[in-house]
């Protein structure tokens, strides 16, 4: 199996036809992905890639192609606004990849994301991949070995760097998911790994954190009371200086648990099996898959 989407997912990608949009949607169609319209308001009535359509809203692509999941290309000033449409219109699993939206922004639009009960991912992420079914968004889908190990990081090339050392290790993936490093994102850390938990293909998680804020140890905490696969962590920043931001917005250390060591000392106490270097991630999960 596998969370959120999979070969059947019918995708619309706003922004299609912007120069990111195009881009992605050519590497998202090579890799399989299903993608049935793409929205651009104004233009509306064209087709693109010889065979997809092009409407001027989400309704109107929904209603014509019963899509059930988008991905959003468009600038950081109108990306909320996508959010919110697709939201509005019930479409199940909202990738947003942009970067830089307003925070103002995105507290509407998290709050309708969640008044209308979608799962969003992102924004400010690499997007989610099923393997060799589904890929939304822009993740390198050749570094990807279908598997039993769901992924899921803060950190884009983190999320890579996990892959390529699961498949050193002969460990494939079910589903890998860059959450983004933002203050205000859609599905966190605990959701993600309840959505792991609840796939029965999925035999291990690899959760990939950072410095700055408490998602890391809310998940921590999720865990040792319900997890019951093993899950493998780490988290970047150990050596970042308090107050400086490193990457992300939402990577910045502003109080005593947000630091590295206390994260990971907090999971290690949860029974997630820490590393201290990222180049151990596949090493570690096959040892404890294996136990």
């Amino acid at each position: 199996m596998s969370i959120l989407i999979n070969k059947n997912s019918k995708i619309i990608v706003q922004g299609i036809t912007g120069s990111e949009g195009s881009f992605h949607t050519q590497q998202m169609l090579n890799y399989g992905t299903n993608i049935v319209a793409g929205v651009t308001p104004g233009k509306g009535g064209q087709t693109v890639f010889e065979k997809i359509p092009v409407f001027d809203s989400v309704k109107d692509a929904k209603n014509e192609t019963k899509a059930n999941a988008s991905i959003i290309f468009v600038p950081p000033k109108f990306a909320a606004d996508a959010i919110i449409e697709s939201a509005k219109q019930k479409i199940n699993t909202i990738v947003c990849i942009s970067e830089g939206i307003p925070v103002r922004d995105m507290i509407k639009a998290k709050q309708i994301v969640d008044d209308n009960n979608v799962n969003l991912i992102g924004p400010n992420c690499p997007g989610i991949i099923t393997v060799d079914e589904c890929k939304l968004g822009i993740m390198p889908g050749f570094i990807a070995k279908k598997g039993n190990i769901g992924v899921i990081s803060k950190s884009g090339t983190l999320t890579y760097e996990a892959i390529d050392q699961l498949v050193k290790n002969n460990l494939g993936q079910t589903t890998a998911l860059g959450i983004g490093g933002d203050p205000i994102i859609g599905t966190d850390m605990r959701k993600a790994l309840q959505l792991f938990e609840d796939d029965d293909e999925t035999k291990g998680i690899v959760l990939i954190g950072e410095i700055g804020g408490t998602m890391e140890i809310e998940a921590a905490k999720w865990a040792k009371d319900n997890a019951t696969k093993p899950i493998v962590g780490f988290i970047a920043g150990q050596t970042a200086p308090p107050g400086r931001r490193m990457g992300h917005a939402g990577a910045i250390i502003s109080g005593g648990d947000e630091t590295a060591i206390a994260k990971m000392k907090i999971m290690k106490e949860c029974g997630i099996h820490v590393c201290e270097s990222p180049s151990n991630i596949g090493k570690k999960m096959k040892e404890v898959i294996e136990e």
